[in-house]
């Protein structure tokens, strides 16, 4: 998953670079030879040849790399970039703790149900609070609740469950944030930039360029585009783990109620 969340986030860094690749090479004609490729003896309209020396003065179209393009966005796009990077790190540390044996470690539920079965209830109860996995802090809250019946300890159970489920859900809820942010940051990045791109029109008397204004919301846009590139992996990492949360919390659950069943016999038995 941060392999496959890494790659999707690079790939949507440079979708501007070939977008861009794309613009320069479309100004070719199609079929039409480049200039050097032209045969000497063959007389081209505007060639010295015939007589009419009409000049065409076409600028050269540069290529935009990656760095050019993320300093094009200015200071907002600075901190767009900054959140693309915190949330990179958020998917990859949910990647590490978000797993079944964090949750749910190996072995630990079946060595608490050999304890209660031997009537360790004591020793049960501090190995689940030596213990932080999810699972652990379920039990550590349950089990102390054996003296007023299975009733306390269902009620206390289902209580730490909720809390610990709304603990993992704050977590991943930074990924929500992010991703509405970030586009929000590239609308304000574009309306600043056609502010001020008006406003040069504005200071020429209406007389400005075609290029200088297309300069402007050049610049402008680009914040929207580094602000989606943000706001979409972000979001679909925080669906990803949303769910995650979600089938751990369950299998925690069904393996809780599991573990907690010899006290629920013995104090069917003692009743």
């Amino acid at each position: 998953m941060v392999r496959l969340l890494f790659i999707i986030h690079c790939l949507l860094l440079i979708t501007p670079l070939f977008a861009q690749e794309k613009l320069d090479v479309s100004g070719l004609v199609e079929g039409e030879p480049p200039a050097a490729a032209v045969e000497p003896g063959n007389a081209v309209a505007g060639s010295p040849d015939d007589g009419s020396s009409t000049e065409t003065n076409i600028p050269p179209k540069g290529h935009k790399s990656i760095i050019a393009l993320i300093h094009a966005g200015g200071p907002i796009g600075y901190v767009i970039i900054l959140l693309s990077f915190t949330a990179v790190a958020l998917a990859v540390e949910h990647c590490l703790t978000l797993r079944q044996k964090t949750v749910m470690p190996p072995g630990f539920a079946d060595e608490v149900v050999r304890q209660l079965a031997q009537g360790q209830l004591a020793a049960a109860i501090t190995r689940c609070k030596e213990n932080q996995s999810v699972l652990a802090q379920i039990l550590a809250a349950a089990m102390p609740q054996y003296e007023f019946g299975w009733d306390a300890v269902e009620k206390s159970a289902e209580e730490a469950m909720a809390e610990q489920a709304a603990r993992l859900y704050r977590k991943v809820e930074y990924l929500n944030v992010i991703g509405n942010i970030a586009p929000m940051l590239g609308l304000l990045g574009t309306v600043v930039g056609m502010v001020v791109a008006f406003q040069q029109l504005a200071e020429s008397g209406g007389y400005a360029k075609a290029s200088d204004l297309a300069e402007g919301i050049y610049l402008a846009l680009i914040t929207t585009v580094e602000g989606l590139v943000v706001a979409i992996p972000a979001l679909a990492a925080y669906s990803f783990f949303n769910n995650r949360i979600a089938s751990l919390m369950n299998e925690t659950a069904f393996i809780a109620e599991q573990v907690l069943r010899p006290i629920k016999k013995s104090l069917a038995k003692r009743s």
